[in-house]
C-alpha cells in the first residue's frame, strides 16, 4: 500500500492582521472530509526567514523551512495581492529553496479585490521555474464579498465546490508526480 501523500497549505502572508489563517483553515477543513490525503497548514511566519541571499547554510529557519517543503507531495497557496503581485514573503520563501520544490503539484487559493487574480499568474510563473506543476482550477475569493469588514471570512458557498475541485487535481498530479522523485 502506498504511503498517504502530504499535501501542504502554505499561508502566503505574516502581515500583522492578515486573513490568511483563516482561509487557509477553511481549505484544510475542507480537505480533511477527502480523506485522500495528509493536509497541514504550513505557516511562512513561523520560519523567520531571511532574505534570500542573506542566509547562512547553518540558518536554521532556512534548513527547517527547507525540510517541510521536502517531506511535502503537493501544496495549496493561500495568495494575498498586494499591488497587484504575490507578497515579497512568499516570493521569499519561494526562493528560499530550488530541489525541494522540484516535480511536485500545487493548487492556488487567492483572494484580493480583483480575486487575487494577479497574485495568482505572478506565482504560476515563479512555480514553472521551480519546476512545480500548477493545477488549472484556481478558488479566488473577493475581499468585498467574501470577508465582512475586509477581515472575517465568510465565504460564499459556491467556493467549496471550487476548492475541493482543485484539491482533486492536485491530489492527482502529485500522486503521479511522485514517480518522478
Amino acid at each position: 500500500m502506498k504511503e498517504q501523500l502530504k499535501i501542504g497549505i502554505i499561508l502566503g502572508s505574516t502581515r500583522q492582521g492578515r486573513v490568511s489563517p483563516q482561509v487557509g483553515e477553511w481549505v484544510k477543513r475542507m480537505a480533511e472530509k477527502r480523506n485522500d490525503a495528509h493536509y497541514e497548514v504550513i505557516d511562512i511566519a513561523e520560519y523567520k526567514l531571511p532574505f534570500a541571499g542573506e542566509a547562512r547554510p547553518d540558518d536554521a529557519g532556512v534548513k527547517s523551512w527547507s525540510e517541510k517543503i521536502d517531506e511535502m507531495d503537493g501544496y495549496v497557496f493561500i495568495v494575498a495581492e498586494y499591488n497587484h503581485s504575490l507578497t515579497g514573503v512568499l516570493k521569499n520563501a519561494l526562493d528560499s529553496a530550488y530541489k525541494e520544490w522540484n516535480n511536485k503539484a500545487a493548487g492556488i487559493v487567492s483572494y484580493g479585490s480583483t480575486g487575487g487574480a494577479r497574485a495568482a499568474e505572478h506565482l504560476r510563473g515563479i512555480l514553472g521555474e521551480l519546476s512545480v506543476a500548477d493545477v488549472r482550477v484556481h478558488p479566488t475569493l473577493s475581499i468585498f464579498t467574501d470577508f465582512e469588514q475586509f477581515h472575517t471570512f465568510k465565504p460564499a458557498e459556491l467556493h467549496a465546490t471550487t476548492v475541493n475541485d482543485m484539491l482533486d487535481q492536485v491530489t492527482a498530479w502529485s500522486g503521479a508526480l511522485r514517480i518522478l522523485r
